[in-house]
């Protein structure tokens, strides 16, 4: 059931809910003041090595109608343009490279290698899944307009088809991003202003058509008698990209333990309560060091959607800190193997197409203990704190 009173959810005092956004407001502080070349380099090192995988994906594709070719040149254009799109795109659009003062690298001017304007982008996902993450009626994340991703989410007969949903949107992910402003919702109840929603299907369809020509014309043209053989690469690339996408954002925000909110939760709503609403509403998974490159840093999505302008190269040593105050004051730290979180992602999406009320026992808030949980519980932690008692 969807949390109308995040503190009292928390069984966190008013003077510990202050006194927690304090040490979160610290760790913005200290890596906002230790920003410098070392981080600055890491992006560029990512964005040079983005445009040297699609030079030679590209290059590879001429002699396609070799299958190892095509298999080679096929795999750099999907690792590239996944990394353009998490690792690059998404993270600069978000800011965290703005302090560099680099007009190349810079949320204000960044156009990335996808069907959705950057325009559109920056305003449903910065903003209004950002400022409103999880809570069911403001974020349009939840559940993209199509899907029932909470029990909140009243059953509807149309819910039936969501298996099949679910698979057109993960194979064509770019494209739901591209309509995902449009507000589906607000459109299929007839409040979206038609003036406005006019000026964006005209920059959507602008992008689409550069994407358009881009990868199904250009480039296959380029080749000549390889015209088919890389069409169907790029097409096969944007297919590897979309699903990718789509898996590591749905492990963010639908596992177990990713809860959501009410819209009386947003009334007088401080930062620090905000602060934990991020941290209740998001979840993590495991991996090394590549794995969260390729996924655009998103295994840190607590981390993500508590500071969403500071630097991704930053976040496993943010984690860490996180850890340290979810140890302190309690709080769960969810995470767990990037299969068990989409998998319980799965679970749900499949319950919730039938007509059950709740498809889920509700959420318990965490269990104040006298004695902390231990760092190493913390760190596979994927649910409420359970007493000392009950983890032994």
């Amino acid at each position: 059931m969807a949390i109308s009173d995040i503190a009292e959810f928390a069984h966190l005092t008013p003077e510990e809910i202050d006194e927690l956004g304090k040490e979160f407001d610290q760790i913005r502080r200290d890596i906002e003041g230790s920003r410098g070349e070392k981080d600055a380099a890491y992006i560029r090192r990512i964005i040079g090595l983005q445009r040297k995988l699609m030079v030679a994906g590209r290059a590879t594709l001429f002699a396609s109608a070799f299958p190892p070719a095509w298999v080679a040149g096929t795999a750099m254009l999907a690792t590239g343009k996944i990394l353009e799109n998490m690792e690059i795109g998404h993270n600069v659009m978000h800011g965290q490279w703005d302090w560099m003062n680099d007009p190349e690298i810079h949320s204000g001017t960044w156009e990335w290698d996808t069907t959705c304007p950057a325009e559109q982008w920056k305003h449903s996902h910065n903003y209004m899944h950002h400022t409103y993450t999880n809570v069911i009626g403001k974020d349009n994340d939840v559940g993209y307009g199509i899907l029932r991703v909470t029990s909140d989410q009243k059953w509807h007969p149309a819910n039936i088809g969501q298996p099949i949903y679910n698979t057109l949107l993960a194979l064509l992910f770019e494209w739901g991003v591209a309509l995902h402003d449009l507000d589906i919702e607000a459109i299929r109840k007839r409040e979206k202003d038609p003036v406005e929603m006019k000026r964006q299907l005209k920059g959507i369809w602008r992008k689409v058509r550069k994407q358009v020509a881009k990868d199904y014309v250009i480039f296959p043209a380029l080749s000549g008698p390889q015209f088919v053989s890389t069409l169907t690469a790029n097409a096969t690339a944007n297919i590897i990209r979309n699903l990718w996408s789509y898996m590591i954002i749905f492990c963010g925000h639908f596992p177990d333990g990713a809860e959501k909110f009410t819209e009386e939760e947003l009334e007088n709503e401080t930062q620090a309560e905000w602060y934990i609403r991020q941290l209740f509403g998001s979840a993590n998974f495991n991996g090394g060091r590549f794995l969260h490159i390729l996924s655009g840093s998103l295994g840190y999505q607590i981390e993500h959607h508590l500071f969403p302008d500071l630097p991704s190269n930053r976040y496993p040593e943010i984690s860490e800190r996180v850890k340290v105050l979810c140890e302190k004051y309690n709080l769960p730290y969810t995470t767990g193997p990037l299969y068990r979180q989409y998998g319980q992602v799965f679970r749900t999406l499949m319950r919730l197409s039938l007509p059950t009320k709740r498809a889920f026992p509700e959420p318990q808030p965490p269990v104040r203990q006298s004695k902390r949980a231990r760092p190493e519980e913390l760190r596979n932690y994927n649910g409420p704190i359970a007493p000392q008692s009950a983890v032994a």
